[in-house]
């Protein structure tokens, strides 16, 4: 399936429509179910398009950012090394001194209420710098 290009005149939430509809398979549905909770968790947040076709959504600075890729969807959060994560969500990038991600496979389930606290945390934490 040919990706269509975003118009420059689109909002960044249609863009992330767009996205969604063009993926038409799991991780379509992975990235449609990944900003429900992040609406949920946080009904004030930005929706942004960056770096040539990345989803992102911020709050007094970077939340995190929906990636998809052939058998992953990934989503990194941008001071996640700074946030508590006592489900153990985190399970990419768990190295670095700033960045941590959690990748979503197809099949899997997302922990909704374990995600919306941490979206929350990720809020907190910009919110109070």
């Amino acid at each position: 399936m040919r990706k269509s290009r975003p118009q420059k005149d689109m909002s960044p939430s249609r863009m992330i429509d767009q996205r969604i509809e063009e993926l038409s398979d799991w991780r379509g549905e992975m990235l449609a179910r990944i900003r429900t909770l992040i609406k949920q968790a946080d009904p004030e947040v930005v929706e942004e398009w960056k770096w040539r076709g990345v989803p992102v959504w911020s709050h007094d600075g970077l939340i995190c950012t929906g990636e998809t890729y052939k058998n992953v969807v990934k989503m990194t959060f941008a001071k996640g090394a700074a946030l508590e994560d006592p489900t153990g969500l985190f399970n990419a990038s768990l190295d670095g001194n700033t960045r941590r991600v959690i990748d979503f496979r197809e099949g899997e389930k997302i922990d909704a209420q374990a995600l919306k606290a941490l979206i929350r945390a990720a809020v907190t934490l910009n919110v109070s710098r």
